[in-house]
């Protein structure tokens, strides 16, 4: 089959929109896939100076001329699959096509960092409309008369400006010499964070300050980040100074040995009993099963008030009291152990209520889906 259109010494076409017409109707025409594969083949090689030429028109602005060519030959394949013969010209389609992709590629690839994409057209605008104005005025123009020619606000050109510092941010890694050596970029900014090493330490105590007695707590906070004398700790509380003393002692002593051990060592206190006992007891007052918890409820001890609770249950009186007074702690596995309990008493249509729940303990149980349990007089 004779060829109709021309190329130049290079192999490109010299009339772009000829030899396209002249593809498409060979193309049509063609007996096989494979035919048609190698005239899209040589039609494709024959327009790629012309996407060569378009892709140059970006260069110098940081990218290199071998991966705009690339990405415009790219756009180049997409205008040949896409483009419908009669529709118009090929060459003002492929010209949009490529570009459009050779821009997709500026806005979404060729940045340094994320930026959003009306910020980064308005950056290119706002450098565009910079160049512009210091032609017609001999001069830098200001924010205002940038925003003027963008028909936006200032404020917004100054948030252009300084999204394109996005599209090639300063490597941390960028050498930096000095009087003293050489030294990278992120040497200069990096500073040593001494309170780093205390953070397991830190987040040990918060933990272990959970476990004390409310009263305890209110105290050291009180002392160590209210900056309050012992003096003063003891008139706001009512007890002696004193007292406010060996309270104060007996607390560090406690912390300072679970800080330093494994196994939590036994509170010598009254009004928390050791973490690895609950007690429970029950008694049952005219068709009110009241169930009495002491101890904390964590993963070792659910399993028991698990147990007692589907025991109260089951022996159906008209309403079942759990009695939190002197439970210090609740964990997931204790709270776990509460809604199995509310959900076998749903089902054997027998009343449910948690009482004397600590503050603390009172918090977890309403952040857990508890709180239409709590009795009224402990709702916050």
């Amino acid at each position: 089959m004779a060829r109709d259109d021309r190329t130049s010494a290079d192999g490109a076409f010299e009339d772009l929109d000829a030899a396209a017409f002249a593809y498409f109707d060979r193309s049509a025409a063609a007996a096989s896939a494979d035919e048609r594969a190698t005239l899209r083949d040589e039609f494709t090689i024959g327009c790629l100076t012309f996407a060569g030429r378009l892709a140059r028109r970006y260069r110098g602005r940081g990218e290199a001329v071998e991966d705009l060519e690339q990405v415009a030959r790219l756009g180049l394949v997409k205008a040949i699959d896409r483009y419908e013969p009669g529709r118009g010209s090929f060459t003002a389609y492929a010209v949009m096509t490529i570009t459009g992709e050779i821009k997709r590629y500026f806005r979404d690839k060729a940045w340094g960092v994320h930026v959003p994409r009306g910020l980064q057209d308005l950056s290119l605008a706002a450098r565009r409309a910079v160049a512009e104005l210091t032609g017609e005025l001999a001069r830098t123009p200001t924010r205002a008369e940038v925003a003027d020619r963008l028909g936006v606000s200032e404020y917004e050109v100054i948030e252009a400006v300084k999204s394109s510092r996005g599209y090639a941010p300063m490597s941390l890694n960028t050498p930096v010499t000095g009087g003293d050596g050489s030294y990278e970029f992120g040497d200069l900014l990096a500073t040593s964070d001494h309170a780093l090493e205390s953070v397991d330490d830190k987040i040990t105590l918060s933990m272990l300050l959970l476990r004390l007695p409310a009263r305890d707590r209110h105290i050291l906070a009180l002392r160590f980040y209210g900056n309050r004398t012992q003096t003063e700790i003891a008139a706001e509380l009512g007890i002696s100074q004193m007292h406010v003393s060996r309270l104060l002692t007996r607390a560090l002593t406690w912390l300072r040995e679970a800080m330093l051990n494994d196994v939590l060592p036994p509170w010598e206190g009254t009004a928390l009993p050791d973490h690895h006992g609950l007690e429970l007891t029950s008694r049952r007052d005219d068709g009110v099963l009241i169930v009495r918890t002491r101890g904390e409820l964590d993963r070792d001890t659910s399993g028991r008030l698990r147990a007692a609770l589907h025991n109260a249950v089951a022996a159906r009186p008209e309403r079942v009291i759990v009695d939190l007074v002197g439970v210090p702690l609740v964990d997931a596995a204790g709270v776990a152990a509460l809604l199995d309990a509310a959900s076998a008493a749903e089902l054997a249509d027998v009343g449910l209520c948690l009482t004397g729940a600590q503050p603390y303990v009172f918090h977890v149980l309403k952040v857990s889906g508890l709180a239409k349990l709590l009795s009224e007089d402990k709702r916050r």
